[in-house]
């Protein structure tokens, strides 16, 4: 098997394993074709589907502070941009 999917298979089983726990993070990530939203691990649904990425960026950062977790904020590419760290 090739490195890069031994890779994403490891990453998804790592999701996987945090879903539905206190340990799933929350990301603002582009949604749709214009739009933005919050997803938290191990969920195909969003928490929250907005056109602002300010709004979903805001809404991530305190989704993770109530849960005591981490908020991922991803650019437009869906790549990881800044992540915030909160503890409870």
């Amino acid at each position: 098997m090739a490195k890069n999917q031994e890779n994403g298979m490891e990453r998804e089983e790592y999701f996987k394993d945090r879903a539905g726990t206190v340990d799933a993070r929350f990301h603002a990530v582009p949604h749709d074709e214009k739009g933005w939203a919050v997803k938290k691990e191990g969920q195909d649904d969003p928490e929250l589907t907005t056109d602002s990425r300010s709004e979903a960026v805001s809404e991530a950062k305190r989704m993770a502070e109530d849960a005591g977790t981490m908020a991922y904020i991803h650019d437009k590419d869906g790549r990881i941009e800044d992540q915030f760290k909160y503890n409870n």
